[in-house]
């Protein structure tokens, strides 16, 4: 049975290059919606890092220190209206404008400016998230980093890449030799949840415990060797849907935090090279126990 969304999809497009590694496509694309997607994910990246260390405009969503700039909301009405534009049937779900019906089966989940905080500050570690799902699976997933020009894609069997060349998940096999990556709440004042006590059990277990500020890149350096595993337990699903599919794409595990089948909605994801997976989960049992 095939997995992807060749042979569902009328059209396809031949081998090509475009410019930009967002825009690179190495093999026969599955989808026409590929093209697409990457040109509005590059255009709303080129317009974040061009306006990187500029005056922003801060204001505050659930909390204090949960933060939206005018930026999420050009970069999100750059994609929405390309992707509308070519796809006026499709429905959208978007960071900052929430839900919008369609009326087809596929759905776009949008995260315009994944990285915010970082972004006010003008510290260049941020991403554009862009998936395509359908009847409630992910097919296709890009996120693009803006600061370091890399654009990492993954089409529903078809595998992952990173500016047009294949990556895998890393060989480390213990926690020894694992860099670990994660995030916290928003509510981290008021929550009890607030991933303190998993992130210091994972830190006494692992080479190192990292925490970047974007999720979409977490799960994209995961993807690629650079970081073994990302968990955290409050994510939104234009957090997670693009990256959870790039990471299993390119060979590697996801779960819930729990070990049970990671969902879109979520709340939470481990993601990780598969052989330090269960080690994590370990970890965070025993963190969750010591809590009770």
């Amino acid at each position: 049975m095939d997995t992807g969304i060749t042979g569902s999809i009328p059209g396809r497009f031949d081998e090509q290059q475009r410019e930009g590694p967002c825009g690179t496509l190495r093999c026969v694309s599955a989808s026409p919606f590929l093209a697409v997607a990457l040109d509005a994910a590059r255009g709303a990246g080129r317009l974040l890092r061009e306006e990187l260390g500029g005056t922003r405009r801060i204001q505050h969503k659930r909390s204090v220190i949960d933060l939206v700039t005018e930026m999420d909301q050009r970069s999100e009405a750059f994609i929405v209206e390309r992707l509308r534009a070519a796809f006026p049937d499709h429905a959208i779900l978007a960071e900052e404008s929430g839900a919008t019906d369609g009326r087809s089966e596929y759905r776009w989940v949008i995260d315009p400016l994944d990285g915010t905080t970082n972004y006010a500050h003008g510290v260049p570690i941020f991403a554009v998230s862009v998936a395509l799902e359908r009847a409630g699976v992910v097919e296709l997933g890009i996120g693009y980093d803006p600061s370091r020009d890399e654009c990492f894609v993954a089409e529903r069997g078809r595998g992952a890449t990173m500016n047009g060349e294949p990556i895998r998940v890393s060989a480390a096999d213990t926690l020894d030799q694992a860099l670990l990556v994660t995030g916290f709440p928003y509510d981290i004042r008021t929550t009890e949840v607030t991933n303190l006590p998993e992130y210091a059990e994972l830190s006494m277990r692992s080479q190192a415990v990292r925490r970047l500020g974007s999720a979409v890149l977490d799960l994209c350096w995961v993807s690629c060797g650079r970081l073994e595993g990302f968990w955290e337990f409050s994510l939104g699903a234009w957090d997670m849907a693009a990256g959870s599919l790039i990471v299993g794409e390119a060979g590697g595990r996801v779960t819930n935090v729990h070990g049970g089948p990671w969902r879109l909605e979520g709340p939470g994801i481990l993601a990780t090279n598969g052989h330090v997976h269960d080690a994590i989960l370990a970890g965070l049992s025993h963190a969750r126990a010591a809590r009770r």
